[in-house]
């Protein structure tokens, strides 16, 4: 099986990996494109979150409908509604299995997405 990995981290990971037809991406957390943790609400750091692993997927030729699996971290169960909410919108049908658990995470933020996508490799690649 033919390994990928795409994209660049300051810290020792590839954003996605793809191994066959799936694609692996690493857990996201709420960095604007500046750099920057984005703080404030669940709803908002949900949404960057969301949105690094849209892009982390684009970078592997894939989109959110490709997500299969995710795995959540929240710092805090009382922020489970208010993420959830937000990430309805991003799997507004046929939304992927999920995990989702309270966890202290590794900086101060709020939300941390991991996820697997399947998308079967173009066989002219």
């Amino acid at each position: 099986m033919m390994k990928q990995t795409f994209g660049s981290s300051h810290v020792p990971l590839s954003p996605a990996v793809r191994a066959g037809d799936f694609i692996f991406i690493s857990g996201q957390v709420p960095v604007g494109s500046n750099g920057e943790y984005v703080g404030g609400t669940i709803e908002a750091q949900t949404r960057q979150v969301l949105e690094n692993v849209k892009a982390a997927l684009a970078l592997a030729g894939a989109e959110m409908s490709d997500v299969v699996k995710t795995t959540v971290w929240l710092e805090d169960a009382r922020d489970f509604s208010g993420f959830n909410k937000v990430y309805a919108t991003y799997f507004p049908t046929n939304p992927p299995a999920r995990t989702t658990a309270e966890g202290r995470l590794m900086v101060d933020i709020k939300v941390e997405i991991e996820a697997i996508a399947y998308k079967p490799m173009n066989p002219a690649s």
